[in-house]
């Protein structure tokens, strides 16, 4: 194989108005011809500027590439003209955005948008094109695909886009893709379709791929080199197997060990990087990772090391401390889980549950509106049941649309119940009226998966926190108020300087951490953890969830946490639920449902999951669930898992399978359990 790309001391600033922030410093970095690279980073760490450098799409004027050299086939695409850069673009190079709905158009149908680039690079005839873009689609897995070349992105599933994207890229057979967190929106079984899709095709096919993202797990599985950025260099480069079997930089290390892992006994701690990356405005004269390593010296502030070979081919590292981040100076793993699983882990089992939710059915009438469409029922929950017993969590997984949040929002009383029973503290929340609510609504809190849109950004930390002291008269005192808001600030890992800032002035783990502390000061006994950690970096993430465990030991709160990272609900609860198209699949203690799933749905999920361990994923099976979940206005007969399930019978698609135990304490929904 022969280099392919080849980045070579790429620099790229942008003036803001609080300086120039360098965000790719100096970087370099090839591609062979065929092979899959991937740029690991926490987000700001330069990645996704790296690429959009390549492709000399840096927005300007704030923006601009100030050095080094983009070698692509022999020629610096630095050099060549816009006219030229243009034909690079889709042509020889594709880009495979985060977020597709974003980048395609949403006025042009979909065979507009695949054909243009056919029409504009290859020179094809309007049929010639719409061939090819209907063998596209057909080749990315969209079934029926002349039908939905007419059709326009918005009805596309998330999943679907993506592929789009994939096809969009394909179209005039580029020797490179570029992926920049190509499946980060996508659930975690939707998410192996299209890596295993883009890998598959990238065999066939002969294109090389850089991979951008911060899952550690789909670098694991999917690259054969990896590149770790911070602060906008390269801190560590080396084969995915040499790299994650012996890390050598710190920040490499600690990445790998603030993720919750499939594989491993669960942890009574994870381990995460203690801090914030840095100010790129004002970075430090030596190494940037510095002030959060466990493992500098002295020199490690004064002078930046350069990357420098520490072990097999290829494997280089920047780092003063040379081995000492390797095998002989690892700070010690974490503790193995000294918490009780299954059964009364949070309290004994013959005390009353906290929670019990029973046969909660949400139906949602849509339609009907301005230019007359067809009305429908979407029935989002249907007949869900589960208790949750004081100081426990319940983990409550499943893909986007399967009615987890709808079901902690039924819970919180955001959303009316159709029907069923919500019994909290032994009251029956569903008939209350809003007055006889208020006192309940205090002692169950919510935290959102987006820290920033549920803050009011004209108001300080400080003010947020004390508003809901004030109106419930929990601490009706000013003065008292205010040293009540310091003390929250306290518990949840924050400074008292941080009552006076707005959210703009705060990071994602930072305003996550307000958000714990505003449903805090209700003292509630129940939390909804919608998502939680899903936006957070992997280093951020570890620190949050070691927060709200920390916090459940010393107050003795009760969580269900909704989430659809398998790993991370393995780590956090005593009890898993499992959703599917509104339906509880599966429900048993944390221990018996990931060592001994049940029903086909759940161990496809597990499946999906990719372990950072590229040694392990290489003899790993690899179970793809096929398609997509399927509309809750037109769900399936019989078990509505029936169509997308390997071992479906006949009966399966007549028969509503109940939630029955099986196990002492494990309950699934399938005829064939």
């Amino acid at each position: 194989m022969g280099v392919l790309l080849e980045a070579r001391s790429l620099t790229t600033e942008f003036a803001t108005s609080g300086g120039v922030v360098r965000a790719v410093d100096g970087v370099s970095w090839d591609v062979q011809e065929g092979e899959t690279v991937a740029l690991v980073g926490e987000s700001g760490c330069g990645k996704s500027v790296s690429a959009l450098s390549v492709m000399r799409l840096v927005a300007a004027p704030a923006g601009r590439i100030v050095g080094g050299q983009v070698v692509f086939k022999g020629r610096d695409l630095l050099q060549l003209s816009e006219e030229d850069m243009r034909r690079v673009r889709g042509r020889e190079i594709a880009m495979i955005f985060q977020e597709p709905m974003t980048s395609l158009n949403p006025v042009l149908t979909i065979g507009r948008q695949l054909t243009e680039g056919l029409e504009i690079h290859l020179g094809m005839s309007g049929a010639g094109a719409r061939a090819r873009a209907a063998e596209l689609l057909g080749m990315v897995g969209i079934p029926d695909p002349e039908r939905r070349l007419t059709q326009y992105p918005h009805q596309f599933s998330g999943g679907m886009r993506q592929r789009m994207m994939i096809a969009m890229a394909l179209a005039c057979e580029p020797s490179l893709i570029l992926a920049d967190e190509p499946t980060t929106a996508l659930d975690v079984t939707i998410q192996a379709q299209i890596l295993e899709l883009l890998k598959d095709l990238s065999r066939r096919l002969g294109v090389a791929m850089l991979i951008i993202t911060h899952n550690l797990g789909v670098v694991a599985r999917y690259a054969d080199r990896v590149n770790v950025m911070y602060a906008g260099r390269i801190v560590e480069r080396g084969s995915a197997r040499e790299l994650y079997a012996n890390p050598r930089h710190p920040y490499t290390l600690g990445l790998l060990k603030s993720v919750p892992r499939l594989d491993e006994p669960r942890r009574a701690r994870l381990q995460p990087i203690e801090g914030q990356p840095p100010d790129l405005t004002r970075l430090p004269p030596g190494c940037a990772f510095a002030p959060r390593c466990a493992f500098r010296v002295a020199r490690c502030a004064a002078e930046r090391p350069a990357l420098a070979p520490v072990g097999g081919a290829g494997h280089v590292t920047a780092c003063w401390a040379g081995a000492g981040a390797g095998r002989r100076g690892r700070p010690p793993d974490r503790v193995l889980g000294s918490r009780p699983s299954g059964p009364g882990a949070g309290a004994l089992m013959t005390d009353p549950p906290l929670l019990e939710v029973r046969h909660l059915v949400k139906h949602f009438r849509v339609g009907g509106g301005l230019f007359g469409g067809g009305s429908g029922l979407v029935r989002a929950v249907e007949g869900v049941s589960f208790t949750i017993q004081r100081g426990e969590t319940l983990g409550l997984v499943g893909e986007s649309g399967c009615g987890k949040t709808t079901t902690g929002r039924c819970i919180l009383q955001l959303e009316r119940p159709t029907s069923g029973e919500i019994l909290f503290e032994g009251h029956d929340l569903v008939p209350l009226g809003e007055a006889e609510l208020r006192p309940f609504r205090r002692r169950i809190q919510v935290i959102f998966q987006d820290p920033y849109s549920s803050l009011n950004p004209r108001m300080t930390i400080g003010q947020m926190l004390a508003e809901p002291l004030a109106v419930h008269g929990i601490v009706p005192d000013r003065a008292a108020r205010a040293a009540r808001v310091q003390e929250l600030l306290r518990h949840v890992g924050l400074l008292p300087q941080h009552a006076d800032r707005y959210p703009h002035e705060l990071s994602g783990g930072q305003r996550q951490r307000v958000g714990i502390g505003r449903a805090l000061a209700m003292e509630p006994s129940l939390i909804i953890c919608d998502e939680p950690v899903s936006a957070l970096d992997v280093s951020i993430q570890a620190q949050i969830i070691n927060l709200l465990e920390d916090l459940q030991a010393e107050f003795g709160l009760t969580y269900l946490f909704i989430a659809h990272d398998l790993s991370v609900v393995r780590h956090i609860s005593d009890h898993v639920a499992v959703m599917y198209l509104g339906k509880v699949m599966e429900l048993a203690d944390r221990k018996s449902l990931y060592d001994s799933p049940l029903h086909p749905y759940t161990r496809a999920l597990l499946a999906a999951v990719p372990i950072p361990d590229p040694e392990l994923e290489a003899r790993r099976e690899r179970v793809v669930l096929k398609g997509e979940v399927p509309s809750t206005l037109r769900p399936p007969s019989g078990c509505v898992f029936h169509p997308r399930c390997p071992l479906a019978v006949e009966r399966c698609a007549r028969e509503v399978p109940e939630l029955r135990e099986i196990r002492p304490g494990h309950r699934a929904a399938c005829l064939l359990a």
